[in-house]
């Protein structure tokens, strides 16, 4: 079934009108938490645009990589201009105190390389590494904001890392935006307000609430002119000597005095951040309707989840069921179900853990899952499947995903095309605040426990050097072998679904991007089936609970953004729920 812009539009209209302006973070368990509140649905149109396009979560931002690109940079550059603009702008999601995961296709040979930097875990760290001297866990809290949190942050590894291999203008060119943003200020907007209003713990911490506050202790109002000279030192610093200015020298012992200096102190020394390497990657690809789609690897599970989700819905003509149907709601969570069972086995770090990625993506293994999918019955809790022929010999993550986390997405003029989600994983990280950039809470992404309650090894424990499993799903679709989609969102574990579900509107739909980033929010992490809040989705609750659903209505303030090529030139789309921009010439 193709739908109208129109129809699509119904579906929206409904959240615009029932929303209120902003959105209270849920209470629910952790995992199912929403990662920062969003701004209120702003309604957007699609952008087109001839020849090259950049799409981001805030305006200023936008507009540094469109800068780039109408030098002639590559997406590369724009990338870079780009992240490092929303280091300032949306300091609670991002920036070079965390880390990413990139995915590029070069229009020159025709291939994707993925770039991996992603945070490890420090030299010192241990299993029982969140847990107190009685063996009791520490409450997540206590977890986040403290020393121990801190992963070693590889951002600027990795942007440098895909620079010398498909830059186009000179590295310092790309710090010139934000450091002019940092220097001259830029206005706090309503998202940012609103969140440091909302935001205790970040203001416990002296250095951080000395920038983020006012004297008396409230939140900079919407509209003071924020400025930040000492991100500005540090940027000119890295623009000028590389990313070695961060990894060795004054700034990296100024990072590591800040973790050692908590309440609750950090063991990251200097040898973790000189030691820390970004690395690239092969993707993970596979089929759906005719397209190829391609992500990051593992330690990503995003991308394998989505694939696994469209390769159980192959087998089900989703393309004749109504977005927003009953039916569409129930093969896309059963679907989501069965993806969430196997990422919570098997997917972890490949430097540590040997992840069944083939066995996991062939095709007659996602048949065979598909086929568990009962047309009028939920199977509400799914298990894992054995994709290797061998019983599960892993026990199950209890990781608790958090979502302060950015996409991306860029096509330049040359045709090459980048979907980047860039991290520092819960609200304001770990709160801790140096140099004029927060530091990541990255360690408290690996399982909380070594073992589950059958004593089997979980596959995503805490080891030393290793990089914890992920959620983020940045993609690309190809038609005929070149780029066709670009999507991606934040939105902690709940991106597999914010990411399928922009998918099957374009691909099953016919939808345009910005149509399919609007459809009201819905899917399953193996638990609930959950239907954004104040939308068309929650009057299917009571059918869907006849199905044996147990539904949850819950607010889903994804960041989804997404560009995609066809005859007409580029379509580039921003999700209504934030305050992202797409822009291109």
């Amino acid at each position: 079934m193709r739908v109208s812009r129109h129809a699509a539009a119904i579906l929206l209209a409904a959240a615009l009108a029932a929303m209120p302006a902003a959105w209270a973070r849920t209470t629910q368990a952790v995992e199912d938490r929403n990662p920062e509140a969003a701004s209120g649905l702003q309604a957007r149109q699609l952008v087109r645009a001839p020849h090259f396009m950049m799409v981001s979560a805030n305006p200023l931002a936008t507009q540094a990589g469109d800068e780039m690109l109408r030098r002639g940079g590559s997406v590369v550059d724009a990338a870079i201009a780009t992240q490092l603009v929303l280091n300032l702008v949306e300091p609670q999601s991002s920036g070079i105190g965390g880390g990413a995961f990139m995915v590029v296709y070069s229009a020159k040979g025709g291939r994707i390389q993925t770039y991996d930097s992603r945070e490890t875990a420090p030299a010192a760290a241990h299993p029982h590494r969140f847990q107190d001297q009685n063996g009791k866990h520490l409450s997540f809290a206590h977890a986040v904001n403290s020393g121990l949190s801190v992963g070693v942050p590889g951002l600027l590894r990795g942007l440098e890392l895909a620079h010398k291999e498909q830059g186009v203008l000179p590295w310092a060119d790309l710090f010139q935006p934000a450091i002019r943003l940092a220097e001259q200020g830029f206005a706090v907007s309503p998202r940012l307000h609103k969140l440091l209003a909302g935001n205790k713990a970040l203001r416990e911490q002296a250095a951080a609430a000395a920038y983020f506050y006012a004297p008396d202790g409230t939140p900079w109002p919407v509209g003071h002119v924020l400025k930040n000279p000492e991100f500005a030192r540090t940027l000119r610093a890295v623009a000028e000597q590389g990313a070695d200015a961060f990894y060795q020298g004054d700034i990296a012992r100024d990072i590591v005095a800040a973790v050692h200096g908590h309440a609750v102190p950090g063991d990251l020394t200097l040898a973790d951040l000189a030691g820390y390497r970004a690395k690239t990657r092969e993707p993970v690809c596979g089929a759906y309707r005719g397209y190829q789609l391609c992500g990051m690897g593992p330690p990503s599970s995003g991308p394998i989840a989505v694939l696994q989700m469209l390769g159980e819905l192959e087998q089900f003509p989703m393309g004749s069921y109504k977005p927003g149907s009953v039916e569409a709601v129930h093969y896309f969570s059963e679907a989501g179900r069965l993806a969430f069972a196997d990422r919570d086995f098997y997917v972890a770090d490949p430097d540590f853990v040997k992840v069944p990625v083939r066995a996991m993506l062939d095709p007659a293994y996602l048949r065979a899952r598909g086929a568990l999918i009962q047309p009028d019955r939920s199977m509400k809790v799914a298990l894992p499947g054995d994709p290797e022929g061998k019983l599960v010999s892993l026990g199950k993550d209890d990781a608790l995903a958090l979502p302060s986390t950015s996409h991306l997405v860029a096509v330049d003029a040359q045709g090459n095309a980048l979907s980047m989600t860039t991290t520092i994983e819960n609200e304001f990280g770990s709160k801790i605040f140096v140099r004029g950039f927060l530091l990541n809470n990255e360690m408290t992404d690996f399982s909380s426990s070594y073992k589950d309650p059958e004593g089997r090894l979980v596959a995503n424990r805490i080891e030393p050097g290793k990089r914890p499993r992920s959620a983020m799903a940045p993609m690309i679709v190809l038609r005929d072998g070149k780029p066709y989609m670009l999507v991606g969102s934040p939105g902690g574990s709940a991106i597999i679904n914010y990411v399928a579900k922009t998918l099957v509107g374009v691909l099953d739909w016919g939808l345009d991007i910005q149509a399919a980033i609007d459809l009201p929010n819905m899917g399953s992490r193996n638990k609930d089936t959950e239907l954004e809040k104040g939308t068309a989705l929650e009057a299917l609750a009571p059918a869907l609970e006849r199905m044996g659903h147990p539904v949850r209505i819950t607010e889903f303030p994804s960041g989804i953004h997404g560009i995609v090529i066809d005859a007409g030139g580029l379509q580039g789309g921003a999700d209504p729920r934030r305050e992202g921009l797409a822009q291109g010439g």
